[in-house]
Protein backbone atom coordinates (compact mmCIF):
# COMPACT_ATOMS: atom_id res chain seq x y z
CA UNK A 1 0.00 0.00 0.00
CA UNK A 2 1.28 3.43 -1.09
CA UNK A 3 1.09 6.49 1.45
CA UNK A 4 1.53 9.56 0.20
CA UNK A 5 2.46 13.26 2.37
CA UNK A 6 4.04 11.28 5.31
CA UNK A 7 6.12 13.70 7.72
CA UNK A 8 9.46 12.52 8.63
CA UNK A 9 10.74 12.83 12.14
CA UNK A 10 14.25 12.08 11.80
CA UNK A 11 15.61 16.25 11.86
CA UNK A 12 13.93 19.56 12.33
CA UNK A 13 13.45 19.69 8.96
CA UNK A 14 10.44 17.74 8.64
CA UNK A 15 10.18 16.88 5.43
CA UNK A 16 6.24 16.43 5.01
CA UNK A 17 6.25 14.99 1.51
CA UNK A 18 7.71 11.38 1.96
CA UNK A 19 6.08 8.68 -0.19
CA UNK A 20 6.09 5.14 1.84
CA UNK A 21 5.31 1.66 0.47
CA UNK A 22 4.96 -0.82 2.69
CA UNK A 23 4.98 -4.58 0.77
CA UNK A 24 4.94 -8.08 2.16
CA UNK A 25 6.70 -6.96 5.65
CA UNK A 26 8.92 -4.65 4.20
CA UNK A 27 8.89 -0.56 4.20
CA UNK A 28 10.65 1.62 1.01
CA UNK A 29 10.22 5.32 0.89
CA UNK A 30 10.74 7.68 -1.79
CA UNK A 31 11.91 11.75 -1.35
CA UNK A 32 13.99 10.50 1.82
CA UNK A 33 17.46 10.93 2.67
CA UNK A 34 19.85 8.77 4.36
CA UNK A 35 18.92 10.28 8.07
CA UNK A 36 15.34 9.70 7.48
CA UNK A 37 15.74 6.15 5.86
CA UNK A 38 17.31 5.24 9.02
CA UNK A 39 14.63 6.27 11.31
CA UNK A 40 12.00 4.69 8.88
CA UNK A 41 13.90 1.38 9.12
CA UNK A 42 13.59 1.02 13.15
CA UNK A 43 9.70 0.12 12.25
CA UNK A 44 11.26 -3.33 10.99
CA UNK A 45 14.47 -3.45 13.25
CA UNK A 46 14.47 -7.23 15.22
CA UNK A 47 15.87 -5.01 17.66
CA UNK A 48 13.31 -2.59 18.31
CA UNK A 49 11.71 -2.46 21.63
CA UNK A 50 8.63 -4.69 22.17
CA UNK A 51 7.95 -5.39 25.77
CA UNK A 52 8.53 -3.61 28.80
CA UNK A 53 11.58 -4.40 31.03
CA UNK A 54 12.51 -4.07 34.80
CA UNK A 55 15.78 -4.91 36.26
CA UNK A 56 16.11 -7.64 38.59
CA UNK A 57 19.69 -8.15 40.50
CA UNK A 58 21.06 -6.19 37.61
CA UNK A 59 19.65 -7.31 34.52
CA UNK A 60 16.62 -6.41 32.62
CA UNK A 61 13.71 -8.84 32.41
CA UNK A 62 10.56 -8.64 30.62
CA UNK A 63 7.45 -8.06 32.58
CA UNK A 64 4.18 -7.26 32.43
CA UNK A 65 2.99 -3.64 31.19
CA UNK A 66 1.21 -2.58 34.12
CA UNK A 67 3.81 -3.87 36.44
CA UNK A 68 6.33 -1.42 34.51
CA UNK A 69 3.58 1.40 35.27
CA UNK A 70 4.02 0.73 38.53
CA UNK A 71 7.31 0.55 39.00
CA UNK A 72 7.54 3.54 37.22
CA UNK A 73 5.36 5.49 39.37
CA UNK A 74 6.71 4.28 42.68
CA UNK A 75 10.56 5.78 41.40
CA UNK A 76 8.84 9.06 40.54
CA UNK A 77 6.12 9.16 43.71
CA UNK A 78 9.39 8.21 46.35
CA UNK A 79 11.58 10.82 44.78
CA UNK A 80 12.04 13.92 46.84
CA UNK A 81 12.98 15.96 43.66
CA UNK A 82 13.26 13.73 40.62
CA UNK A 83 13.96 15.21 36.93
CA UNK A 84 11.77 14.33 33.90
CA UNK A 85 13.79 14.48 30.65
CA UNK A 86 11.81 15.13 27.36
CA UNK A 87 13.37 13.84 24.00
CA UNK A 88 12.56 15.63 20.91
CA UNK A 89 11.64 12.50 18.89
CA UNK A 90 8.10 12.39 20.02
CA UNK A 91 4.85 14.92 19.85
CA UNK A 92 4.07 18.12 21.29
CA UNK A 93 1.37 16.36 22.79
CA UNK A 94 3.44 13.78 24.94
CA UNK A 95 5.73 17.32 25.80
CA UNK A 96 2.04 18.44 27.51
CA UNK A 97 1.56 15.70 29.82
CA UNK A 98 5.46 15.48 30.75
CA UNK A 99 4.75 18.88 31.99
CA UNK A 100 2.13 17.96 33.81
CA UNK A 101 3.68 15.60 35.24
CA UNK A 102 6.38 17.46 36.17
CA UNK A 103 4.42 20.14 37.98
CA UNK A 104 2.01 17.65 40.03
CA UNK A 105 5.38 15.98 41.35
CA UNK A 106 7.20 19.27 41.98
CA UNK A 107 9.70 17.84 39.58
CA UNK A 108 12.46 19.88 37.33
CA UNK A 109 10.83 19.43 33.38
CA UNK A 110 13.52 20.00 30.63
CA UNK A 111 14.63 19.23 27.37
CA UNK A 112 17.02 18.38 24.09
CA UNK A 113 17.23 22.33 24.06
CA UNK A 114 19.21 22.77 27.25
CA UNK A 115 22.29 20.00 25.66
CA UNK A 116 22.01 21.85 21.89
CA UNK A 117 20.17 25.08 20.87
CA UNK A 118 19.82 26.10 24.55
CA UNK A 119 22.30 29.58 24.49
CA UNK A 120 20.17 30.41 20.84
CA UNK A 121 16.77 29.96 23.05
CA UNK A 122 18.60 32.46 25.91
CA UNK A 123 19.74 34.91 22.94
CA UNK A 124 16.34 35.36 21.53
CA UNK A 125 15.30 36.02 24.61
CA UNK A 126 18.08 39.08 25.36
CA UNK A 127 17.51 40.63 21.82
CA UNK A 128 13.94 39.48 19.96
CA UNK A 129 14.25 36.77 16.71
CA UNK A 130 14.16 38.88 13.28
CA UNK A 131 12.69 35.95 12.04
CA UNK A 132 10.97 33.90 8.75
CA UNK A 133 9.68 30.21 7.32
CA UNK A 134 11.30 28.26 5.30
CA UNK A 135 8.94 29.15 2.19
CA UNK A 136 9.40 32.71 2.77
CA UNK A 137 13.47 32.04 2.51
CA UNK A 138 12.97 29.65 -0.77
CA UNK A 139 10.74 32.52 -2.28
CA UNK A 140 12.14 35.37 -1.37
CA UNK A 141 15.97 34.95 -0.26
CA UNK A 142 18.97 35.80 -2.70
CA UNK A 143 21.53 35.34 0.18
CA UNK A 144 22.34 32.87 2.68
CA UNK A 145 24.76 32.89 5.28
CA UNK A 146 25.34 29.40 6.89
CA UNK A 147 26.93 29.96 10.18
CA UNK A 148 28.42 27.29 12.24
CA UNK A 149 26.67 24.58 10.87
CA UNK A 150 26.85 21.58 7.89
CA UNK A 151 23.48 21.07 6.61
CA UNK A 152 24.34 19.01 3.36
CA UNK A 153 25.28 16.31 5.96
CA UNK A 154 23.81 16.99 9.27
CA UNK A 155 20.30 17.98 7.43
CA UNK A 156 20.80 17.13 3.99
CA UNK A 157 17.25 18.27 2.22
CA UNK A 158 17.07 21.46 3.66
CA UNK A 159 19.03 23.00 1.15
CA UNK A 160 16.84 21.14 -1.88
CA UNK A 161 13.64 22.12 0.09
CA UNK A 162 14.13 25.59 1.42
CA UNK A 163 18.03 26.61 1.32
CA UNK A 164 19.95 26.94 -2.33
CA UNK A 165 18.18 24.60 -4.76
CA UNK A 166 14.72 25.29 -5.39
CA UNK A 167 13.31 27.34 -7.55
CA UNK A 168 10.98 30.07 -5.71
CA UNK A 169 8.04 32.66 -6.58
CA UNK A 170 11.23 35.62 -6.59
CA UNK A 171 14.00 33.21 -7.36
CA UNK A 172 13.16 31.38 -10.64
CA UNK A 173 16.58 30.64 -11.05
CA UNK A 174 17.13 28.31 -7.96
CA UNK A 175 20.64 27.99 -6.97
CA UNK A 176 21.82 30.26 -10.33
CA UNK A 177 19.28 33.66 -8.14
CA UNK A 178 21.13 32.71 -4.76
CA UNK A 179 24.49 33.65 -3.30
CA UNK A 180 25.73 31.25 0.07
CA UNK A 181 28.18 32.21 2.61
CA UNK A 182 29.57 29.69 4.89
CA UNK A 183 31.20 30.61 7.97
CA UNK A 184 33.00 28.27 9.35
CA UNK A 185 36.54 26.77 10.70
CA UNK A 186 36.66 24.44 9.25
CA UNK A 187 36.06 23.04 5.58
CA UNK A 188 32.89 21.16 5.16
CA UNK A 189 30.63 20.12 2.16
CA UNK A 190 28.69 23.18 2.85
CA UNK A 191 31.79 25.57 2.51
CA UNK A 192 32.61 23.75 -0.77
CA UNK A 193 29.69 24.51 -2.61
CA UNK A 194 29.33 27.64 -1.13
CA UNK A 195 30.44 31.35 -3.44
CA UNK A 196 32.31 32.14 0.12
CA UNK A 197 34.00 30.25 2.59
CA UNK A 198 34.68 32.95 5.81
CA UNK A 199 37.48 30.52 7.67
CA UNK A 200 37.48 32.21 10.49
CA UNK A 201 39.16 30.97 13.98
CA UNK A 202 37.46 28.80 16.61
CA UNK A 203 35.67 30.59 19.45
CA UNK A 204 36.27 34.05 17.51
CA UNK A 205 32.37 34.43 16.32
CA UNK A 206 31.75 37.42 18.48
CA UNK A 207 34.71 39.25 17.83
CA UNK A 208 33.73 38.60 13.95
CA UNK A 209 30.09 39.60 14.39
CA UNK A 210 31.19 42.74 16.55
CA UNK A 211 33.41 44.25 13.76
CA UNK A 212 30.33 43.71 11.03
CA UNK A 213 28.68 45.67 13.10
CA UNK A 214 31.53 48.10 13.14
CA UNK A 215 31.83 48.33 9.67
CA UNK A 216 28.07 48.32 9.37
CA UNK A 217 28.00 51.75 11.49
CA UNK A 218 30.81 53.15 8.94
CA UNK A 219 34.10 52.57 11.22
CA UNK A 220 37.00 50.10 11.06
CA UNK A 221 37.20 47.62 13.78
CA UNK A 222 40.49 47.63 15.69
CA UNK A 223 43.40 45.94 13.48
CA UNK A 224 44.11 43.47 16.42
CA UNK A 225 40.56 41.61 15.03
CA UNK A 226 42.14 40.04 12.09
CA UNK A 227 44.89 38.26 14.91
CA UNK A 228 41.78 37.34 16.95
CA UNK A 229 39.35 35.63 13.75
CA UNK A 230 42.08 34.99 11.80
CA UNK A 231 39.43 36.76 8.69
CA UNK A 232 41.09 40.02 7.03
CA UNK A 233 39.13 42.90 7.33
CA UNK A 234 38.91 43.39 3.67
CA UNK A 235 37.22 40.17 3.61
CA UNK A 236 34.60 40.65 6.44
CA UNK A 237 33.86 44.35 4.05
CA UNK A 238 33.63 42.29 1.31
CA UNK A 239 31.16 39.65 3.20
CA UNK A 240 29.25 42.84 4.74
CA UNK A 241 28.94 44.69 1.11
CA UNK A 242 27.38 40.94 -0.41
CA UNK A 243 25.38 41.19 2.91
CA UNK A 244 24.02 44.93 2.55
CA UNK A 245 22.99 44.60 -1.17
CA UNK A 246 20.81 41.65 -1.49
CA UNK A 247 17.40 41.47 -1.92
CA UNK A 248 16.35 39.40 0.77
CA UNK A 249 18.27 37.87 3.09
CA UNK A 250 18.82 35.19 5.61
CA UNK A 251 21.51 34.05 8.47
CA UNK A 252 21.06 30.36 9.59
CA UNK A 253 22.63 29.26 12.51
CA UNK A 254 23.88 26.55 13.77
CA UNK A 255 25.39 25.07 17.37
CA UNK A 256 28.91 25.96 15.91
CA UNK A 257 27.38 29.58 16.39
CA UNK A 258 26.05 29.12 20.13
CA UNK A 259 28.42 26.56 21.60
CA UNK A 260 31.95 28.69 20.90
CA UNK A 261 32.78 30.63 23.50
CA UNK A 262 30.30 33.68 24.17
CA UNK A 263 27.47 31.19 24.22
CA UNK A 264 23.89 33.34 24.13
CA UNK A 265 25.65 35.98 23.54
CA UNK A 266 26.78 35.24 20.35
CA UNK A 267 23.38 34.71 18.85
CA UNK A 268 21.89 37.75 20.89
CA UNK A 269 24.94 40.02 19.15
CA UNK A 270 24.11 38.14 15.52
CA UNK A 271 20.05 38.89 15.62
CA UNK A 272 21.08 42.39 16.90
CA UNK A 273 23.32 42.60 13.27
CA UNK A 274 20.37 41.35 11.63
CA UNK A 275 18.17 44.28 13.01
CA UNK A 276 20.89 46.82 12.08
CA UNK A 277 20.63 45.25 8.33
CA UNK A 278 17.02 45.67 7.88
CA UNK A 279 17.86 49.32 7.88
CA UNK A 280 19.38 48.15 3.87
CA UNK A 281 17.31 45.48 2.86
CA UNK A 282 15.36 42.40 4.29
CA UNK A 283 16.84 40.48 6.50
CA UNK A 284 16.29 37.18 8.92
CA UNK A 285 17.57 35.26 11.46
CA UNK A 286 16.87 31.07 11.90
CA UNK A 287 18.29 28.18 13.63
CA UNK A 288 18.68 25.12 12.15
CA UNK A 289 17.20 22.40 15.08
CA UNK A 290 19.34 19.13 14.04
CA UNK A 291 16.42 17.30 16.33
CA UNK A 292 12.66 16.90 15.13
CA UNK A 293 10.52 18.65 17.53
CA UNK A 294 13.40 20.12 19.79
CA UNK A 295 11.66 23.72 19.03
CA UNK A 296 7.76 22.05 19.60
CA UNK A 297 8.88 21.17 23.32
CA UNK A 298 9.93 25.29 23.79
CA UNK A 299 6.57 26.47 22.32
CA UNK A 300 4.74 24.16 24.80
CA UNK A 301 6.62 24.99 27.65
CA UNK A 302 6.49 28.33 27.09
CA UNK A 303 2.77 28.85 25.68
CA UNK A 304 1.64 26.47 29.29
CA UNK A 305 4.36 28.43 31.79
CA UNK A 306 6.53 30.86 30.15
CA UNK A 307 9.98 29.15 30.22
CA UNK A 308 11.17 27.47 26.64
CA UNK A 309 13.06 24.76 28.99
CA UNK A 310 14.48 23.77 33.05
CA UNK A 311 11.34 24.33 34.46
CA UNK A 312 11.83 24.08 38.48
CA UNK A 313 8.28 23.17 39.98
CA UNK A 314 9.87 22.51 43.60
CA UNK A 315 8.18 25.55 45.02
CA UNK A 316 4.24 24.57 43.04
CA UNK A 317 5.02 27.05 40.69
CA UNK A 318 7.50 27.41 37.71
CA UNK A 319 11.25 28.83 38.04
CA UNK A 320 13.49 29.26 35.19
CA UNK A 321 17.45 29.52 35.91
CA UNK A 322 19.63 27.91 33.12
CA UNK A 323 22.62 26.73 34.91
CA UNK A 324 20.65 25.96 38.24
CA UNK A 325 17.67 24.27 37.03
CA UNK A 326 18.67 23.00 33.69
CA UNK A 327 20.07 18.88 33.26
CA UNK A 328 23.84 18.92 33.37
CA UNK A 329 23.90 21.11 36.37
CA UNK A 330 21.63 19.14 38.56
CA UNK A 331 23.48 15.94 38.01
CA UNK A 332 26.77 17.29 38.43
CA UNK A 333 25.50 18.91 41.55
CA UNK A 334 23.58 15.59 42.02
CA UNK A 335 20.62 17.74 43.18
CA UNK A 336 18.04 14.96 41.75
CA UNK A 337 17.16 11.50 43.10
CA UNK A 338 15.41 10.15 40.39
CA UNK A 339 15.24 10.51 36.42
CA UNK A 340 12.24 9.65 33.75
CA UNK A 341 14.13 9.70 30.75
CA UNK A 342 12.04 10.45 27.55
CA UNK A 343 12.23 9.28 23.60
CA UNK A 344 16.20 10.40 23.57
CA UNK A 345 19.43 8.96 25.01
CA UNK A 346 20.27 11.23 27.67
CA UNK A 347 23.56 9.06 28.90
CA UNK A 348 24.79 9.25 25.31
CA UNK A 349 24.67 13.25 25.18
CA UNK A 350 26.29 14.49 28.99
CA UNK A 351 29.29 14.67 30.37
CA UNK A 352 30.93 11.21 31.85
CA UNK A 353 30.58 13.01 35.42
CA UNK A 354 27.23 13.52 34.81
CA UNK A 355 26.41 10.37 33.40
CA UNK A 356 28.00 7.95 36.34
CA UNK A 357 25.46 10.06 38.54
CA UNK A 358 22.71 9.06 36.06
CA UNK A 359 23.43 5.44 36.18
CA UNK A 360 23.34 5.65 39.82
CA UNK A 361 20.03 7.28 40.47
CA UNK A 362 16.41 5.20 40.07
CA UNK A 363 16.10 5.45 36.24
CA UNK A 364 13.05 5.00 33.67
CA UNK A 365 13.77 5.02 29.95
CA UNK A 366 11.17 5.60 27.48
CA UNK A 367 12.25 4.40 23.98
CA UNK A 368 12.07 2.83 20.80
CA UNK A 369 15.45 0.97 20.35
CA UNK A 370 18.16 -0.41 23.14
CA UNK A 371 20.87 2.89 23.83
CA UNK A 372 23.30 3.23 26.42
CA UNK A 373 20.02 5.03 28.70
CA UNK A 374 18.30 2.18 28.46
CA UNK A 375 21.44 -0.29 29.28
CA UNK A 376 21.42 1.21 33.25
CA UNK A 377 17.94 1.83 33.62
CA UNK A 378 15.63 0.16 36.10
CA UNK A 379 12.22 0.58 34.31
CA UNK A 380 12.02 0.19 30.80
CA UNK A 381 9.03 1.40 28.25
CA UNK A 382 8.79 0.72 24.68
CA UNK A 383 8.29 3.86 23.22
CA UNK A 384 6.06 4.75 19.97
CA UNK A 385 7.57 6.10 16.46
CA UNK A 386 6.08 9.55 16.11
CA UNK A 387 4.51 9.95 12.97
CA UNK A 388 4.85 6.85 11.77
CA UNK A 389 2.76 4.72 14.35
CA UNK A 390 0.58 7.79 15.78
CA UNK A 391 -0.77 10.91 15.11
CA UNK A 392 0.27 14.15 16.55
CA UNK A 393 2.09 17.40 16.46
CA UNK A 394 5.62 18.55 15.86
CA UNK A 395 7.21 22.03 14.92
CA UNK A 396 9.54 22.89 12.05
CA UNK A 397 12.96 23.98 12.85
CA UNK A 398 11.28 27.63 11.72
CA UNK A 399 8.38 27.02 14.36
CA UNK A 400 5.95 25.99 11.97
CA UNK A 401 3.22 23.55 13.48
CA UNK A 402 2.84 20.60 10.94
CA UNK A 403 0.30 17.65 12.04
CA UNK A 404 1.20 14.28 11.53
CA UNK A 405 -1.06 10.75 10.98
CA UNK A 406 0.88 7.24 11.12
CA UNK A 407 0.95 5.05 8.16
CA UNK A 408 1.61 1.64 10.95
CA UNK A 409 0.69 0.89 14.02
CA UNK A 410 2.90 0.13 17.00
CA UNK A 411 3.86 -3.79 17.34
CA UNK A 412 2.04 -4.05 20.77
CA UNK A 413 -1.44 -3.05 21.82
CA UNK A 414 -1.22 -2.15 25.71
CA UNK A 415 -0.30 1.61 24.49
CA UNK A 416 -1.26 3.96 21.47
CA UNK A 417 1.22 6.51 21.78
CA UNK A 418 3.93 7.90 24.25
CA UNK A 419 1.30 10.63 25.26
CA UNK A 420 -0.93 7.39 26.42
CA UNK A 421 2.21 5.87 28.01
CA UNK A 422 2.45 9.27 30.04
CA UNK A 423 -1.42 9.34 30.71
CA UNK A 424 -1.56 5.88 32.17
CA UNK A 425 1.86 6.77 34.39
CA UNK A 426 0.04 9.57 35.71
CA UNK A 427 -2.98 8.26 36.33
CA UNK A 428 -0.67 5.46 38.42
CA UNK A 429 1.09 8.56 40.27
CA UNK A 430 -2.51 10.60 41.49
CA UNK A 431 -3.39 7.14 42.41
CA UNK A 432 -0.48 6.46 44.70
CA UNK A 433 -0.69 10.00 46.19
CA UNK A 434 -4.58 9.67 46.85
CA UNK A 435 -3.21 6.98 48.75
CA UNK A 436 -0.30 8.31 50.80
CA UNK A 437 -2.50 11.61 51.06
CA UNK A 438 -5.34 9.79 52.96
CA UNK A 439 -3.96 6.84 55.16
CA UNK A 440 -6.06 4.39 57.31
CA UNK A 441 -7.20 5.65 60.81
CA UNK A 442 -5.11 3.54 62.81
CA UNK A 443 -1.94 5.02 60.94
CA UNK A 444 -3.34 8.46 61.85
CA UNK A 445 -4.12 8.03 65.56
CA UNK A 446 0.21 6.24 65.30
CA UNK A 447 0.80 9.76 63.91
CA UNK A 448 -0.77 11.52 66.29
CA UNK A 449 1.09 9.35 69.20
CA UNK A 450 4.40 10.06 67.74
CA UNK A 451 4.25 13.51 67.18
CA UNK A 452 2.89 14.04 70.85
CA UNK A 453 5.83 11.88 72.08
CA UNK A 454 8.35 13.98 69.89
CA UNK A 455 6.50 17.15 71.71
CA UNK A 456 6.96 15.60 75.23
CA UNK A 457 11.01 14.56 74.31
CA UNK A 458 11.69 18.12 72.77
CA UNK A 459 9.84 20.06 76.78
CA UNK A 460 11.86 17.76 78.78
CA UNK A 461 15.32 18.65 76.58
CA UNK A 462 14.03 22.29 77.32
CA UNK A 463 14.19 21.84 81.13
CA UNK A 464 17.01 19.84 81.23
CA UNK A 465 18.98 23.18 79.44
CA UNK A 466 17.22 25.31 82.39
CA UNK A 467 19.10 24.81 85.99
CA UNK A 468 16.50 23.68 88.90
CA UNK A 469 17.24 26.58 91.56
CA UNK A 470 17.28 29.16 88.29
CA UNK A 471 16.84 32.46 90.24
CA UNK A 472 13.56 33.41 88.37
CA UNK A 473 13.04 37.60 88.59
CA UNK A 474 9.39 38.62 87.93
CA UNK A 475 9.12 41.12 85.23
CA UNK A 476 6.95 43.36 87.49
CA UNK A 477 10.37 43.50 89.98
CA UNK A 478 12.54 43.86 87.00
CA UNK A 479 10.63 46.74 85.79
CA UNK A 480 10.83 48.78 89.22
CA UNK A 481 14.36 47.92 89.65
CA UNK A 482 15.33 49.95 86.41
Amino acid sequence: MLFKNITCPACGAACDDIQVECRNGRIEAENICKVGNSRLKVITNPHRLRQPLIKNRGKLKSVDWEEALEKAADILVSAKRPLIFMGSDTSCETHEIGLMIGEYLGAVVDSNTTIGNGPAAMGTQESGKTGATEGQKKNRSDLIVYWGTNPLESMPRQMSRYGIFPRGYWTGGGRFDRTIITVDPRKTLTSKISDLHVQLKPNSDYEMISALLTLLHGKNPHPSVEEITGVPISLMKQMLHMMKNCNFGSISAGVGLSSSIGKHRNTEIAMNLVKELNSYTRFTFGILRSNCNVAGFNQVASYMYGYPFGLDFMRGYPRYNPGEFTTVDLLREKDIDAAFVICTDLLNQIPADCAAYLAEIPLICLDIAPCPTMVVSDVVLPGVIDAMECEGTLYRLDDVALYFEPFVNPPFEFTKSNEDTLKQIFIKIRNKRDQANFLPSKNKEEKEEKEEVKEEEKEEEKEKLIPENFPWIPLTVMFEQT
